[in-house]
């Protein structure tokens, strides 16, 4: 018997899952077993490029969650609305779930976690991060014996592919991302991706898996791209540095405080060019995950796209198909329960059998929250581009600015003159958040200085 797959969205990740599906020879031999039964669309009239089964498209997606002869259900139309209330009721009518809809389960995972185990059904998104990168799942089983102390990311294309092209171009932030929006690498309205929302989503969930505990999306630190000039990049390179959109989780302990505390951020980043990360280009994804006693191991791979994310979307499939599979069975017999009437209806008569010991590697159970350590208190080195009066002893005053509140200085230059402006960059060595703004603070009020147009934190 298949098992029978109700896919939410024909897009370009659901196409890139049906023709998978159709088209099985040379795969695993368990994805013969996955049949497409229903497919739920906005229009069905619309040509399609893969031939499906006759009378599985519909434009009543509400009506597949609920279908009884549904097994698993695959929502690939993103947003948060209805794709929520859909994977909600597909669980709450005993039915998996795999979703690549990771905006909903950095915000929403909590709930449907909780309803996931209460229901006995899993709830799979591989494709939720990295696209075809394999690192969800290696997240859960490989490296679970490991403690693991940082999750450091690339994980946003389009951010990568502008960054880079800014750097072997020296083009301008702007005239980039016009480009890539032609070229249909950015979005009509690039907001998720060039402010970081997007690479929040994705540390969220990775920092739940990784640090085993759950995430509330508000306590992520973010910054986007936009300020990020070609002015910088040039400079980031004579100093040894390119510049990346980093999306970091690392866990610190503290001698005077038992318990661990997470620093999630996401934001633009000098990365030292013998850093792993460093030759991340284009629209590739690469994730670098630290632990005890594995070390160092990175993930690469494109991170969007209809072949590589539908990959990641029918692993997820067969893992849970597999899982039924070896369970002896995927679907109820129909037979009413002990205790109840010869003529009363069966609970769950013929749907998908919830199972009722989960899979613990493949299941997310934990409860509690991380504790977040505030921006303020981050340690790192720092990159600042001042914009200062053509005058005797203004590198000598920010100096002294800095010491004032315990900066120490690695480099301080001027690099040339921009208009009537002298232009100063400063790396600084490893400083606490807090103490290094009020230095920033005092440096606002120095006569000579007219604006801090950059500021980066340093690898």
């Amino acid at each position: 018997m298949a098992f029978k797959i109700g896919l939410l969205g024909l897009g370009t990740v659901g196409t890139g899952t049906a023709q998978i599906l159709l088209d099985p020879s040379g795969r695993n031999p368990l994805v013969e077993e996955l049949e497409i039964y229903r497919v739920g669309v906005r229009n069905p009239e619309k040509i399609r490029p893969v031939q499906l089964p006759p009378g599985a498209v519909t434009s009543d997606l509400e009506s597949i969650v609920t279908d009884p002869d549904v097994d698993i259900v695959v929502e690939v139309i993103g947003g948060l609305e209805p794709a929520r209330s859909l994977i909600l009721k597909a669980i709450s009518h005993g039915k998996h779930v795999v979703t690549a809809n990771k905006a909903v389960i950095a915000r929403f995972g909590d709930e449907i976690y909780d309803a996931a185990n209460e229901a006995g059904v899993y709830v799979l998104l591989e494709a939720a991060v990295g696209g075809g990168i394999p690192v969800i799942q290696p997240l859960k089983q490989a490296l679970g014996v490991n403690r693991i102390r940082s999750v450091i990311g690339i994980v946003n294309g389009t951010t990568n592919y502008i960054l880079t092209r800014m750097q072997t171009e020296g083009a301008d932030f702007a005239d980039v991302l016009a480009q890539a929006q032609k070229l249909g690498y950015a979005e009509a309205d690039p907001t998720a991706d060039v402010d970081g929302f997007d690479a929040a989503d994705k540390i969220a969930i990775l920092a739940s898996l990784a640090f085993g505990g759950r995430i509330k999306l508000e306590d992520v630190y973010r910054e986007g791209i936009s300020q990020v000039s070609a002015a910088d990049i040039a400079y980031a390179d004579k100093l040894g540095f390119v510049i990346k959109l980093l999306a970091i989780a690392n866990r610190e302990m503290l001698q005077d405080d038992p318990t661990d505390r997470l620093r999630l951020r996401v934001h633009p980043t000098l990365v030292p060019r013998s850093h792993p990360l460093a030759s991340i280009s284009g629209v590739y994804n690469a994730i670098l995950i630290e632990g005890d006693p594995i070390g160092q191991v990175m993930f690469f791979g494109p991170g969007a796209g209809a072949g590589p994310t539908a990959s990641a979307v029918v692993s997820d499939i067969l893992n849970i198909a597999a899982v039924l599979k070896s369970a002896g069975g995927h679907r109820s017999t129909g037979v009413p329960s002990q205790g109840a009437e010869e003529n009363s209806p069966s609970p769950i008569t013929n749907y998908p059998l919830p199972i009722t010991n989960l899979h613990p590697l493949l299941t997310c159970t934990h409860q509690h929250y991380c504790k977040i350590a505030p921006i303020e208190e981050l340690t790192t080195r720092f990159y600042a581009r001042f914009l200062t009066k053509d005058r005797p002893g203004v590198i000598g005053k920010l100096g002294t600015s800095f010491g004032n509140h315990g900066v120490s200085i690695e480099s301080i230059v001027q690099t040339g003159f921009q208009g009537e402006f002298a232009e100063i960059v400063v790396v600084t060595h490893d400083v606490r958040e807090g103490d290094f703004h009020q230095a920033l603070d005092e440096i606002r009020t120095l006569d000579a200085v007219d604006s801090i147009p950059s500021l980066l934190r340093v690898l």
